[in-house]
């Protein structure tokens, strides 16, 4: 008899071979011929005037991140709103609980100064 976490075993074995094997056979097939256009950096077309590397705001990042978070939440939303007629009330109040969670986050952002662009 098999032991049941044999199976466990092999989706493991599977989940690591696969994107290292993968990851392997694209590293020996692509093409590796270097120059120094190629290793320029690209800037809309034109030569980058001046330092390359610039750092930004870690508030552009966190508005960014907020940004994502509201939009993800439309996703989650818009498959309730289009079966809103057939689900029971504790969905609804299961939305409301997501809602509210996700107001008191923004409520949250705006008061820490996230919201500011400057």
């Amino acid at each position: 008899m098999q032991n049941p976490y044999n199976f466990v075993g092999v989706l493991i074995l599977a989940a690591i071979l696969l994107p290292v094997v993968g990851l392997g056979v694209a590293w020996l097939v692509r093409p590796h011929k270097p120059n120094p256009i190629k290793k320029s950096t690209y800037e809309c077309g034109i030569e980058p005037i001046g330092e390359t590397w610039v750092q930004f705001k870690v508030s552009y990042y966190i508005y960014a991140l907020i940004f994502v978070v509201f939009d993800v939440e439309s996703v989650f939303l818009f498959p309730w709103a289009v079966a809103y007629n057939r689900l029971p009330l504790y969905a609804f109040l299961e939305v409301v609980i997501f809602i509210a969670i996700l107001f008191f986050a923004l409520i949250y952002a705006w008061r820490k100064g996230a919201l500011k662009w400057l």
